[in-house]
């Protein structure tokens, strides 16, 4: 992100632009595209069921894992064969997009509700394997609130990287910056052979939609809360800041809602410099390695949950600044008028 226009042009385009990402995973060779009824109609030629044995057995390694309760798994047989996953990169040292990623995936673990263990699965997988024992992996996952059906891995690195690359969340970059790899998931129907790539820090809601459609069927997927479109108000105050804090911050962070995985940010611009609270929210990293005193009492304060250096330019943090500064004010007008408002 290195701007706030084209943050936020960025959020209309993906809202106006067609899912061809769920309609490009869904269609296999040999099916026809077309929408008539002679198409809708025609059974799958055999090349579809080719398509779909492509994605199973033969193209998987079957690499043993270590689960954060310290079990040993199969790849494949244990954790893909008849299954419908979740799957995610992670590492709990990272300073990047880490942190974000576990936070949103623990929120939509909650959308999904007791679907999660029983008809999906999650599955996260460190790529730091010697530091992320099964111990750290299951702290790091209590920071986050986990739930059933939400498991940890670690192994042996060459193995990890073969299971990267087979599900398509390697990079180049990987291997030399961990902190650069992709905030992706990989969605995956086994039995059906039918997986998409998705972005990890997408809105909660979204994701949750996303999942349950592809891997359910849109006639069987789990009813996320929905209001109708009736029930719709105009778009207020849509701005950089407000933006920003519900694509960025609002995973870990309320504002007058208690603490979470981070703090309530409620009257934080009161109580904190605002020149220190800019180059916190920019580099919360740096400041945390240089042994800043009160980035020391947060990490420690929650549970070494690191806050993620998220790349925000200057004027994305100036805008979530103010952001912060207004929701504040307008709390603090609603006491006055309501004193059992907080």
């Amino acid at each position: 992100m290195t701007n706030v226009s084209w943050t936020i042009a960025a959020a209309f385009l993906a809202a106006a632009l067609p899912d061809i990402g769920l309609a490009h995973g869904e269609h296999h060779a040999g099916t026809p595209r077309d929408g008539t009824a002679e198409a809708r109609n025609q059974p799958a030629a055999p090349a579809a069921s080719a398509a779909n044995e492509r994605w199973r057995a033969g193209h998987f390694p079957n690499v043993p894992l270590l689960t954060h309760e310290g079990r040993t798994v199969r790849f494949y047989d244990d954790l893909l064969k008849g299954k419908r996953v979740v799957i995610n990169v992670i590492y709990t040292e990272c300073t990047d997009e880490c942190p974000l990623m576990s936070a949103r995936l623990a929120q939509v673990q909650k959308l999904l509700g007791e679907s999660v263990g029983k008809a999906i699965f999650f599955h996260s997988i460190s790529i730091d394997p010697e530091r992320d024992t099964p111990a750290v992996l299951k702290a790091y996952r209590e920071k986050f609130g986990a739930g059933p059906g939400w498991l940890f891995l670690t192994g042996n690195k060459e193995d990890i990287t073969r299971v990267q690359k087979k599900l398509g969340l390697w990079s180049r970059t990987d291997a030399y910056d961990p902190d650069g790899h992709l905030a992706s998931l990989m969605i995956g129907n086994e039995p059906n052979g039918q997986w998409m790539r998705q972005s990890a820090v997408d809105d909660p809601r979204f994701l949750a939609t996303k999942i349950s459609t592809f891997l359910a069927g849109w006639k069987n997927q789990r009813d996320v809360p929905r209001e109708s479109y009736a029930q719709a108000r105009p778009i207020e105050g849509l701005d950089a800041g407000s933006y920003l804090f519900r694509t960025r911050c609002a995973a870990c962070h309320t504002i007058g809602n208690g603490d979470a995985v981070g703090p309530d940010l409620l009257g934080v611009t009161s109580i904190r410099e605002r020149s220190w609270l800019a180059r916190y929210i920019k580099t919360p990293d740096k400041v945390l390695a240089e042994k800043d005193p009160v980035a020391t009492v947060l990490f420690a304060k929650y549970r070494g949950v690191r806050m993620p250096n998220l790349g925000l330019g200057d004027g994305d943090v100036q805008a979530l600044i103010r952001y912060l500064e207004a929701q504040t004010a307008a709390s603090r007008q609603a006491q006055l008028k309501d004193p059992a408002v907080r």
